[in-house]
């Protein structure tokens, strides 16, 4: 071997060395899906791996109530992993503000999302992406087929029909006519007051309207909704003030109750756990023939941690989160969460069809305070959290709770001032 050709040998084993030295890296994420560890570790992960196998992935979630917290911490100890699963809008904006995510919008990938779905995690004037979108959940009523069949109820379009069939439900007493308790809080409004309310409040036009000052949270639109929540503390069981998100899911999984105020988000739990066929029902409309609204809530993304040391295989990581493959993958393995890239995904669970079928039905919407009004102090999600809570127990009128949460969101908000 002549001088050069050896040269030339050694620059290509050090090329070689090099490129793999780049993508031999592990990855952590974090996340608050702490339910689909399994589903990461058995599909998602060895997926990715096998195209990538200088790349490994780790997926460590924490419990939902504890991520923001804990991952924060993490941020600030310069502990946190590569890959940050992102909460939409204000949460994720605010780590972005803060440094803690790096802006992507140079990602060729992110071609493959609408500005709809990307607007989620952006800065106010889209001028930073910060977070690949992944899924979006869809609110609703999740029901036990048997439980309808057995009582003979047809599943309601109105809110008339939707009481007739708890009143129903009630009256033969073999079922608790809907799970939901008031322990946690966040159900109420999660899946209560922004589960019903888009339908008071048409979607988009009245959550853009409080945004912009044209609306009041004492308007009818946004109290009347409390004034139906406060009709469903008759239904909920005894004991429904003690229990806890977890009790609710085992109450309606063990065949005990006929309704679930639900997200899609529980279709892979639920298919494991309940041994009844169920069927969902998008939120009832006031009159028949009322145009439907339905939370189709930009729900999660995921980013890259600015200071993560494994920035070129977390781009890489994130460039194939942004693929069509991974796409069908998560759409499938993770059913009611549905992937929000371009590409359509052929969803093959039936009780996730149902809920995705109601976008061609109805308007869509996302939550009303998880964009901008929930940034100041009072903490307008949180107030509504226990405005939901207040309405079901009966302990404030609708009224007196519009004029609070009104008077909390003026106090900082200049619109509403």
């Amino acid at each position: 071997m002549n001088r050069s050709t050896l040269k030339l040998a050694l620059l290509s084993t050090t090329l070689v060395a090099g490129m793999a030295h780049a993508q031999d890296a592990t990855l952590i994420i974090e996340s608050w899906r702490n339910d689909d560890l399994t589903l990461w570790q058995d599909k998602i992960i060895p997926a990715f791996e096998a195209e990538h196998p200088g790349i490994k992935v780790k997926f460590t979630p924490s419990a939902p109530a504890e991520y923001n917290a804990v991952l924060n911490s993490k941020l600030d100890a310069g502990s946190a992993g590569d890959l940050i699963t992102c909460r939409p809008f204000d949460a994720s904006l605010a780590l972005y503000q803060a440094g803690h995510l790096s802006d992507l919008s140079d990602l060729d990938a992110m071609s493959n999302f609408s500005d709809v779905a990307k607007s989620a995690w952006q800065t106010d004037d889209g001028s930073a992406t910060f977070c690949v979108p992944m899924a979006s959940v869809i609110h609703g009523f999740i029901y036990n087929k048997d439980a309808f069949e057995e009582l003979g109820i047809e599943v309601p379009t109105t809110e008339a029909e939707f009481f007739a069939a708890l009143d129903k439900i009630k009256e033969d007493g073999s079922y608790i006519p809907m799970a939901m308790g008031t322990n946690d809080q966040w159900e109420a409004a999660t899946m209560g007051y922004n589960n019903i309310g888009p339908n008071y409040w048409k979607g988009e036009e009245g959550r853009l309207a409080l945004i912009k000052g044209e609306q009041k949270l004492t308007d009818e639109a946004w109290v009347a909704p409390y004034a139906t929540l406060a009709r469903w503390g008759a239904y909920l069981g005894d004991g429904y003030e003690a229990q806890t998100y977890p009790d609710s899911q085992n109450i309606f999984t063990l065949g005990r109750a006929a309704i679930y105020p639900a997200g899609s988000w529980e279709i892979s739990g639920f298919n494991t756990q309940a041994t009844f066929e169920m069927g969902a029902f998008k939120p009832p409309v006031q009159n028949a023939g009322d145009t439907c609204y339905i939370s189709d809530h930009t729900d999660i993304g995921i980013g890259m941690n600015a200071a993560s040391s494994n920035p070129e295989a977390a781009r890489t990581f994130l460039a194939w989160v942004a693929s069509p493959a991974f796409a069908e993958i998560f759409g499938n393995a993770l059913p009611g969460f549905f992937p929000l890239s371009k590409t359509p995904v052929a969803l093959e669970d039936p009780l996730a069809k149902e809920f995705v079928s109601w976008r061609d039905q109805c308007e869509s919407t996302i939550r009303s305070t998880y964009q901008i009004l929930s940034r100041g102090t009072p903490n307008l999600e949180n107030d509504t959290w226990g405005a939901s809570v207040a309405a079901i127990k009966g302990t404030a009128t609708p009224e007196e709770l519009g004029q609070k949460l009104q008077a909390g969101l003026a106090s900082w908000y200049e619109p509403q001032q």
